[in-house]
């Protein structure tokens, strides 16, 4: 159990640009002692330096989530701590381009730092927040997890980015109704365009996008107050939350009325005159 007068700690991956690392400065700044985990050691060594500058604590922890070995370690600190109130799941990259021209090892490293490690980490920190009652885990996803009926373009080739953002969706929705009344609490938050390197490193120009860009702290704001406001699935830039209602309805919909064992009639009638390709 926490000793007394012991502050609660956080662990943000991918901390050393973005989102991650505002969100490590902003929990600083609430009282949690914060673990930075991302590969850049100088990243990580300047942001704690700022946290500890205004008055923080912070941990450096170099890993490369890809990595079997790092991923482990990382678990491990995860599952060890006896503090940890906070974790935010948020290293990732784009890889935007077409499937079909996505390097495999690429595709491997896209999985394993954006379902993977995500998976992994939340089921290290469950049982310790379990056993206390109390905790809150992030999973930083993306608009584009519900852009699947939208063409490319003129939105990005991402087939496998938005696949593994839809997953943290649905992991994340399906993990807050195993976690009811527990005091665990878990959210996904899914941003659109944030000013980051994220799109520059890719070579996209923020300045000709056709939305402005949420700011890093605009997001991290709204995953903080939709936490206090019970939101499992936050959207920064979404004002009506009705929104995500009908979305969920419409999936009930097709859930509730796809359940007989009965052949659909428009597939019962189709003659095939010979190879389907």
């Amino acid at each position: 159990m926490q000793q007394q007068g012991q502050a609660s700690r956080a662990l943000i991956t991918g901390a050393s640009s973005g989102i991650g690392a505002v969100f490590a400065e902003r929990l600083a700044r609430e009282g949690y002692e914060v673990v930075l985990v991302a590969r850049r050691r100088d990243r990580l060594a300047d942001l704690a330096e700022r946290v500890q500058a205004s008055g923080g604590r912070a941990e450096v922890l170099v890993a490369d989530l890809t990595n079997d070995d790092d991923l482990r370690n990382v678990e491990s600190h995860v599952a060890d701590d006896n503090r940890l109130a906070m974790l935010v799941n948020n290293a990732g990259f784009g890889a935007y381009m077409p499937f079909a021209q996505l390097p495999p090892d690429r595709a491997e490293e896209l999985i394993r730092l954006q379902v993977l490690a995500p998976t992994r980490l939340t089921r290290a920190a469950l049982p310790g927040m379990l056993e206390r009652g109390a905790g809150s885990i992030v999973n930083v996803a993306s608009l584009l997890a519900f852009s699947a009926g939208l063409p490319s373009p003129p939105m990005p080739f991402r087939a496998a980015y938005a696949a593994a953002k839809a997953h943290l969706v649905t992991f994340t929705q399906i993990l807050a109704n195993e976690l009811h009344d527990t005091g665990v609490h878990v959210q996904v938050l899914c941003p659109g365009t944030v000013k980051t390197e994220f799109h520059t490193v890719q070579g996209i120009d923020l300045t000709r996008m056709p939305v402005t860009p949420l700011a890093a702290e605009d997001v991290v704001q709204a995953s903080l107050a939709g936490l206090r406001l019970g939101e499992v699935v936050c959207v920064p830039g979404l004002d009506d939350p009705d929104a995500l209602e009908a979305l969920r309805a419409a999936e009930l919909g097709v859930f509730e009325h796809s359940r007989g064992n009965v052949l659909a009639d428009r597939y019962a009638g189709v003659v095939f005159p010979g190879v389907v390709g």
